[in-house]
C-alpha cells in the first residue's frame, strides 16, 4: 500500500499543537529520559514505541474509565485508547525531530457487529514512512516496532470490509478528535467510536 501525506510539507509532521503537545514539560521530560538511554534516533524511536505500547495500558484492556486525547494527558494519567496512545507516541517522536503522522484502519468491531476506526502512527526514516501500532499487546495481539515490514496489531481483511486508510495525517482526524473530546468516560466513548473516516 502506498502511504499518502495529507500535506506535502514534511515540517507539518514535526509540529506541536493542542493534541500532539510535544512542547509540554511532561512530554519533554519523558522524551529526554528515553533519549538518554538511546544510542541514536532509531533506538530512540523503538524505545518510545515500547514505552507507549507497554507502560501505558489501553484503557479498554485495563478497565480504566478515563478518556484522554492530549499527548501530555496520556503520559500524565497513564491511560488511553488507541488514538490517545498514537497521539502520545507521535509527540514523543516529534519531540526528538522524527517526522510522525497519524494514520488509521477500519476494522471489524470486537463484538463482530459493525466496524470501528483504529488509530496508529507512521514515522519517517530513511526517506520512507513506516507504520507502527502502539495500542498495547494482549492475547492475540503482538505488535512490534519494525522498519523492515509491518508488525501491526491487525491486518485488515478486505472480505470483512476492513480497510487500511492510506492517508498520513499531520493532525488527528477531526472525526476521531471530536468523539474523544465529547466523551465523558470510556463506556460512553465506546458507543460513539467512528465506524469509518
Amino acid at each position: 500500500m502506498e502511504l499518502i501525506q495529507n500535506t506535502p510539507d514534511l515540517s507539518a509532521y514535526l509540529a506541536a499543537d493542542e493534541v500532539i503537545d510535544h512542547d509540554h514539560p511532561r512530554v519533554r521530560e519523558t522524551a529526554a529520559r528515553l533519549a538518554a538511554e538511546a544510542a541514536d534516533s532509531y533506538a530512540y524511536a523503538q524505545l518510545a514505541f515500547e514505552f507507549v505500547r507497554d507502560t501505558i495500558p489501553h484503557s479498554q484492556d485495563s478497565g480504566d474509565p478515563r478518556v484522554t486525547w492530549r499527548a501530555s494527558d496520556v503520559l500524565e494519567q497513564g491511560t488511553g485508547i488507541c488514538y490517545a496512545k498514537a497521539h502520545a507516541l507521535a509527540a514523543l517522536l516529534r519531540a526528538e525531530d522524527i517526522p510522525t503522522a497519524l494514520c488509521y484502519q477500519r476494522l471489524a468491531d470486537d463484538d463482530g457487529d459493525g466496524h470501528v476506526v483504529h488509530g496508529l502512527v507512521a514515522l519517517r526514516f530513511n526517506g520512507a514512512w513506516h507504520r507502527q501500532d502502539p495500542r498495547g499487546n494482549k492475547p492475540g495481539v503482538d505488535a512490534r516496532f519494525s522498519l523492515e515490514g509491518e508488525r501491526l496489531a491487525w491486518i485488515p481483511d478486505p472480505q470483512s470490509n476492513e480497510v487500511d486508510y492510506p492517508v498520513l495525517y499531520a493532525e488527528p482526524h477531526p472525526t476521531v478528535l471530536s468523539v474523544l473530546r465529547a466523551a465523558p468516560d470510556r463506556p460512553s466513548l465506546w458507543k460513539t467510536l467512528p465506524t469509518a473516516l
